[in-house]
């Protein structure tokens, strides 16, 4: 932000002028966003603000704006499998990808075959977080360890060979590659030693999440109630609600404090069980997310994930057994489904995919919601409520500058 004490006003990069302005807490009729030259929001109301010069004022004929989508389970996407390949420029391949889509910033969900493996790709991403600033795109926020500490009876699309027990030397090696990067640990909380593991990844300010479990209503209930503050895409890889053994799903919807993911693709969770999520939890514990793999973005075909051979045929990616292999879907159309399958207001859907993420990882107070003081972090929706634009930290992503 720069300020001028002569004239008391602000030098504004970029205004917005739209039709409704979603924070996602309060609706805004024919608001202005202001956003200063470092890239964060310093004014938000029904008028012009008062600047000596405006670098870009857009009209937005009516589009909303809401505040950028933030996706924290994800393990690729455009042909970009995280732990795989050229990370450096897979990760800037991605970062394209994902803000075209609406997302203003991502955890990288990471696993591997072995320990050594896991730390090697932990080092190596720290790496270049560490020591790229500037994204084309959505931004990195840390890293997502989704295993191996998980139950192999619900191992999903995830190899099973990968998957064992918790190992205490072993938790602590990932933590000091992560350099503070490692954001979120799914587990099993009925492995052994799991409430040790948890405690030392809760004091490492890492959240600790439930999944991929097959334990009962009472242990699930126990660990929600205790370190495990998260759940891993609910209804997928846990046991079931059944009216005697409400399992891990009863345990989730019977909680009073965690947050709970939800892959809004409209595959992995039929729209019923979205809006009885919904109607248990509400929308301030319901996180979006899409748990993508390499073929979302691309056309029907047959890719890798995690070792094993995943076909995509219209949209839905499969194993050779019909076990369904991570999503196709993107965070934007996460949202349009919520609003369409479950009937959730826009609002609510919206807070779903950004506040709420990033409450979770603890960066609700840099970004989220559209705040004066937070990062310009910002789309664009049409009636339609197709993404028309991404702005990160104030800066147009998607379109590309010359289609503005």
């Amino acid at each position: 932000m720069i300020y001028n004490p002569q004239k008391n006003m602000m030098i504004t990069s970029l205004v917005l002028e739209s039709g409704l302005i979603y924070t996602p807490f309060e609706t805004i009729r024919n608001g202005i966003v202001g956003i200063s030259t470092d890239g964060i929001i310093e004014t938000i109301n029904s008028n012009r603000p008062e600047v000596e010069t405006i670098a870009q004022y857009i009209d937005l004929k009516g589009k909303a704006v809401i505040p950028g989508l933030i996706d924290i389970h994800v393990h690729g996407g455009f042909g970009v499998a995280f732990g795989v390949g050229e990370l450096a420029s897979d990760l800037e391949k991605y970062s394209r990808f994902a803000a075209n889509h609406g997302v203003t910033g991502f955890l990288l969900s990471i696993t591997g075959p072995d320990a050594a493996v896991i730390k090697q790709a932990i080092k190596d991403y720290v790496e270049i977080l560490d020591r790229k600033q500037d994204w084309p795109g959505a931004i990195p926020l840390g890293l997502h360890l989704e295993g191996p500490f998980l139950n192999a009876e619900r191992h999903g699309a995830f190899n099973p060979d990968w998957i064992h027990n918790p190992d205490i030397d072993e938790v602590k090696a990932y933590l000091d590659a992560g350099r503070g990067w490692i954001k979120q640990d799914s587990m099993a909380p009925e492995l052994p030693g799991s409430e040790k593991i948890a405690r030392l990844l809760t004091d490492a300010g890492v959240v600790v999440s439930l999944g991929h479990s097959n334990t009962n209503f009472e242990t699930a209930s126990a660990a929600l109630k205790g370190l495990f503050s998260h759940v891993t895409h609910t209804f997928n890889a846990q046991s079931p609600l059944h009216q005697r053994e409400p399992g891990v799903v009863g345990a989730v919807l019977a909680s009073d404090k965690v947050t709970a993911e939800l892959i809004g693709d409209g595959i992995h969770v039929h729209p019923a069980a979205m809006k009885i999520l919904y109607r248990c939890l509400g929308p301030e514990r319901i996180v979006l997310i899409t748990d993508a793999m390499p073929g979302a973005g691309l056309p029907d075909s047959e890719y890798e994930l995690l070792n094993q051979k995943v076909t995509v045929k219209d949209g839905k990616a499969t194993l050779p057994d019909g076990t369904i292999g991570g999503s196709t879907g993107t965070l934007d159309g996460c949202v349009r489904n919520m609003v369409q399958l479950a009937g959730v207001p826009l609002s609510e859907a919206v807070r779903m995919a950004s506040f709420n993420p990033a409450k979770v990882i603890g960066l609700e107070s840099r970004m989220g919601s559209i705040e004066v003081g937070k990062e310009a972090n910002l789309v664009i929706l049409d009636e339609g409520l197709k993404m028309r634009m991404t702005i990160v930290k104030g800066k147009i992503v998607y379109p590309s500058e010359n289609e503005v």
